[in-house]
C-alpha cells in the first residue's frame, strides 16, 4: 500500500536533487545521490534501516529508491571523493534520533542545543505555533476552554507552551487530558472528560494518529457542537476529513503550514520521474526490445499519471529547502566557485557540516528565506485553515488568516473571522466561565477555581469601574462621588443652609420675625416713652437693648447662604458684638436696679457714682474688650469657606472655618461671662421691694439664655454639616427671643392691656404683677 503523502515528499527531495546537479552556480562537477530507507512507523524498522544504512556498501547517486511511510525525513550528508568526479551522497533516513535536518520535526524539545548540537529542521519549533494557540484564543474572546494532547514529547511540550502562555493571556483551561495511541482506558476518560466539561472549545495539540482515535469516540457518543482548535500535525489530513468526521469536528480552526507552489514539480511528477526512478522498458542485447518486469512496482506505477494532490502538499517545501540547505553548506565548505568548480581531495567532517549550516542564508526559487535561528529551527509562518463544507457538498481546508512569527508584533496574527464557519455551521460560540462584568462592577474570584471562574460585585460607595471586567474599582478623587450606577465620577453635591430651602425659610422667617417684633416694641416704647414704665430702669437703656436686639436677629441672616470669605468673617464677630452689647445693656440695668435700692438707704450717694453717663460708659466698655478679641480674631486666623468632607463621604458641606478655635471659644467664653455676672446680680436683687422690679425678670430671661447657650454647645458639636449651622442660628433666636419676650413682654402688656397701672402711684406701690 502506498502512503501518498509521504511519496510525495520523497519525489521532492528527488526533484530538488536532480535540480542541483543540473545548476551550474550551485555545486559545480559535484552530484548528490540518495538513499531513501521505510521506517514503517515502528522504533525497531528504523533501528533496522540505520544499522543498514551504516553498514551497507557504497553507492552512486540516484541508485537506490525505498518509500518511507512515517512523519518526515532527516538527513545526514556522507561526503566521498574519487580521481574523475567528487560524489557527494545524501542519505534520508526517517528517524526521530540521529539526525541533521527535518521537515517536520516540530517538537520544542529538540530546541535545547546541548542535547541536540547537530539538529536543524526546515519547520518551526512547536514554541512559535503553541504561542499562536494562545493567541487565537484570545483574539476570539474564549477565556474559558478544554485541552488535550497526546501523551509524547510533541503533546507535552506543545502543551505546556500553550498552557504558559494562556495563563499570561488570561485564558482559564477547564481542563488538560493527555493520552496515547496504545492506551483506550486514557482515551475514554478524556472523552468522558470532554463530554461533562461545561466549555465548547477545545485545543487539541495531538498528532495525526491520536487525533483520529479521537475523532473515533467522540463519533460514538454523539459528542457535537464543539469549537475544536487544531495544529498543523491533523488539521489538514485528508484522510481524517470525512462526511462522518465532519458531525463532530465540522468549523474546526487550526494552524498548517503554508502550501507553496514549486514550479516544475506538477509536470515532473508525472513524466520526468518515471523515466528516471522506474525505467521498465530497455533497449538492449542484439539490438532488440524486451521489458523489464514492473510488477513489483505495481502500487506505485498505478499513481503514475495522478498529480491533482500536488498543491495540497504542505511539507514540500520544507523538503525542499532541506534538501537546499545540505547543497548550500557544502557548496561553501567545498569551497565551490561558478567557474572553477569546488576543490578536490577534501575530507569532510560532520561537524564542519553542522557549522556550515548554522551559517546557510538563502532564497530559493519561491521566494521563501533560508536560514537557522539559535534553536536550529526555521522561521514560524503558519496558515489558519477552516474546516468548511462547500455548496456542492465537499469538504474543504479554507485559509482564513495567517501568523508570521517575523513581522512586528501587531501584524503577525491576522484571522478573517467574517470568513470563518464555526461549529454546526452555527454563530460563533461563547465560552467563558463567568459572563462579564459590566461596569459598575468589579470581579471577585470564586474560591477553588480558576481566576477566569468569578462574581461581579458591585463597587461599593464612592468607587467606580468605567471598563468591563474590571479587577478593581476605583476611587473617585476628593471632590467626586460615584454615580448611582458606579462607572462615572462626578462632582459631589455641595451643601449648605440656603435661603431655598425649607429649613432655611423657617430660620429667615423666625429671624426677621424677631427683629421686626422688637422694631414694633421700640416703636411702642418711643411713643410711650414718657410714661412711668418706659422711663423706670433708664429708658436709654432700654432702647440701646432692643437696638441691640434687633443686631442679634438680624445677625443671624449672615449665618445662611453659601458661605465666602466675607460672610465667614461677619457672622462669627456680628454675632459676638451684638450678644455681648446686649448683655451689657442687661447688665446695666440690673447694676441700675441694685445701686437704685442702695441710695434709698439714709446717707447713701452711691447712684452720683453710677449715673446715666457711668451706665453708657459700662456698655461702651464691655463691648470693646468684645470688638479687641474679634478684631485679633480677624488679625490673626480669621473665619474662612472650608469644603468639609469629613462628616458626608458623598457631599461636600461648604462651611466657614473658624480659623482660630481658640478666639471662637474665647468670644462665647465672654459672652458666658457677662451672662452669668448678668444672672448672679439679677438674682440678687430679685427681691428688692419695688411695684415694678426688672430684676426678676432679667434673673429669668438670663436663666432662658444660659440653658439655651450651655445646651448649645453638645448639639454644636455633634450636629453635621448644615445642621451646625441651624444650631447656631436656632441658639441665636431662642436666647433672642428669650430677651425679648421676658424683658419687654410685661411692659408692653400693662402698656397696652392695663395702661390705668402705668402711672407714676402705681409704680411706686406694690404687687403689680
Amino acid at each position: 500500500i502506498v502512503n501518498l503523502p509521504d511519496f510525495r515528499l520523497a519525489q521532492i527531495m528527488i526533484f530538488a536533487i536532480e535540480e542541483i546537479n543540473r545548476s551550474e552556480m550551485l555545486l559545480p562537477n559535484v552530484s548528490i545521490g540518495y538513499q531513501i530507507y521505510d521506517t514503517c512507523s515502528s522504533r525497531m524498522s528504523s533501528m533496522s534501516a540505520t544499522m543498514g544504512l551504516m553498514n551497507g556498501p557504497e553507492f552512486a547517486a540516484g541508485e537506490t529508491l525505498i518509500l518511507s511511510r512515517t512523519t518526515g525525513p532527516f538527513k545526514i550528508p556522507v561526503v566521498k571523493t574519487n580521481t574523475k568526479r567528487m560524489l557527494v551522497s545524501l542519505f534520508v533516513l526517517y528517524l526521530f534520533f540521529f539526525s541533521q535536518i527535518s521537515h517536520t520535526a516540530s517538537c520544542e524539545c529538540l530546541s535545547n542545543r546541548k542535547d541536540h548540537p547537530s539538529f536543524f529542521r526546515t519547520i518551526s519549533s512547536d514554541y512559535h505555533q503553541s504561542r499562536a494557540l494562545a493567541y487565537i484564543v484570545k483574539h476570539l474572546g474564549w477565556s474559558w476552554v478544554g485541552a488535550v494532547n497526546s501523551d509524547n514529547d510533541y503533546g507535552n511540550y506543545g502543551m505546556a507552551i500553550f498552557l504558559n502562555t494562556a495563563q499570561k493571556e488570561g485564558i482559564c483551561v477547564e481542563y488538560s487530558e493527555k493520552f496515547y495511541r496504545t492506551e483506550p482506558e486514557k482515551l475514554k476518560k478524556v472523552v468522558d472528560t470532554i463530554k461533562k466539561g461545561t466549555t465548547k472549545v477545545i485545543v487539541a495539540f495531538v498528532s495525526f494518529i491520536e487525533m483520529g482515535l479521537l475523532i473515533d469516540q467522540l463519533n460514538i457518543l454523539n459528542i457535537t457542537g464543539l469549537q475544536i482548535i487544531g495544529v498543523e500535525g491533523w488539521i489538514t489530513s485528508k484522510s481524517l476529513i470525512t462526511p462522518k468526521s465532519f458531525q463532530v469536528m465540522g468549523g474546526s480552526l487550526g494552524f498548517a503550514l503554508r502550501k507553496i507552489n514549486l514550479e516544475g514539480f506538477s509536470d515532473y511528477v508525472v513524466k520526468a520521474f518515471w523515466e528516471t526512478a522506474f525505467p521498465c522498458t530497455q533497449i538492449k542485447e542484439n539490438s532488440s526490445q524486451y521489458v523489464i518486469n514492473c510488477s513489483r512496482y505495481q502500487d506505485l506505477l498505478a499513481l503514475k499519471n495522478y498529480n491533482e494532490d500536488v498543491p495540497e502538499q504542505r511539507y514540500s517545501s520544507h523538503v525542499y529547502k532541506a534538501v537546499y540547505a545540505v547543497a548550500h553548506s557544502l557548496h561553501s565548505l567545498l569551497k565551490c566557485k561558478e567557474q572553477e568548480g569546488c576543490e578536490k581531495g577534501l575530507t569532510i567532517q560532520p561537524q564542519q557540516v553542522v557549522e556550515a549550516l548554522k551559517k546557510v542564508n538563502f532564497t530559493v526559487k519561491f521566494g521563501d528565506r533560508v536560514w537557522f535561528d539559535r534553536t536550529g529551527a526555521a522561521v514560524a509562518q503558519y496558515e489558519v485553515v477552516n474546516w468548511q463544507q462547500d455548496s456542492d457538498g465537499s469538504l474543504q481546508f479554507k485559509s482564513v488568516g495567517y501568523y508570521d512569527a517575523s513581522l512586528p508584533p501587531d501584524q503577525q496574527f491576522v484571522l478573517n473571522t467574517e470568513n470563518i464557519i464555526w461549529a454546526r455551521g452555527q454563530l460563533k460560540p461563547s465560552s467563558i466561565c463567568s459572563e462579564s462584568c459590566l461596569p459598575g462592577t468589579r470581579k471577585a474570584a470564586q474560591k477553588g477555581r480558576p481566576v477566569c471562574c468569578y462574581d461581579c460585585i458591585p463597587c461599593a460607595e464612592g468607587e467606580i469601574s468605567n471598563e468591563t471586567d474590571s479587577n478593581n474599582c476605583k476611587q473617585c478623587p476628593g471632590e467626586y462621588w460615584s454615580n448611582a450606577e458606579k462607572n462615572k465620577c462626578v462632582l459631589k453635591a455641595v451643601e449648605f443652609l440656603s435661603f431655598t430651602e425649607v429649613m432655611g425659610i423657617v430660620l429667615v422667617f423666625f429671624s426677621l420675625f424677631g427683629a421686626g417684633l422688637t422694631v414694633l416694641v421700640a416703636i411702642l416704647f418711643y411713643r410711650m416713652r414718657d410714661t412711668p414704665i418706659v422711663k423706670a430702669n433708664n429708658s436709654e437703656l432700654s432702647f440701646l437693648l432692643l437696638f441691640s436686639l434687633t443686631l442679634c436677629f438680624l445677625c443671624s441672616l449672615t449665618f445662611i447662604g453659601q458661605p465666602n470669605e466675607w460672610s465667614c468673617m461677619l457672622r462669627h464677630t456680628a454675632f459676638g458684638i451684638t450678644f455681648v452689647l446686649c448683655i451689657s445693656c442687661l447688665l446695666g440695668k440690673t447694676i441700675v436696679v441694685l445701686m437704685a435700692f442702695k441710695a434709698t438707704l439714709p446717707g447713701s450717694n452711691v447712684m452720683k457714682w453710677f449715673g446715666p453717663a457711668q451706665q453708657r460708659l459700662s456698655v461702651v466698655a464691655f463691648t470693646l474688650i468684645q470688638v479687641l478679641i474679634c478684631v485679633l480674631w480677624l488679625t490673626i486666623s480669621p473665619p474662612f469657606p472650608h469644603k468639609n468632607m469629613k462628616y458626608f463621604k458623598e457631599k461636600i458641606i461648604l462651611e466657614c472655618s473658624l480659623g482660630s478655635t481658640i478666639s471662637f471659644w474665647a468670644v462665647l467664653g465672654y459672652i458666658g461671662l457677662l451672662a452669668v455676672l448678668c444672672f448672679i446680680l439679677a438674682f440678687l436683687a430679685r427681691t428688692l421691694p419695688d411695684n415694678f422690679n426688672e430684676a426678676k425678670f432679667i434673673t429669668f430671661s438670663m436663666l432662658i439664655f444660659c440653658a439655651v447657650w450651655i445646651t448649645f454647645i453638645p448639639a454644636y458639636v455633634s450636629s453635621p454639616g448644615k445642621f451646625t449651622v441651624a444650631v447656631e442660628i436656632f441658639a441665636i433666636l431662642a436666647s433672642s427671643f428669650g430677651l425679648l419676650f421676658c424683658i419687654f413682654a410685661p411692659k408692653c402688656y400693662i402698656i397696652l392691656l392695663k395702661p390705668y397701672q402705668n402711672t407714676k402711684k402705681h409704680m411706686m406701690g406694690k404687687n403689680i404683677f
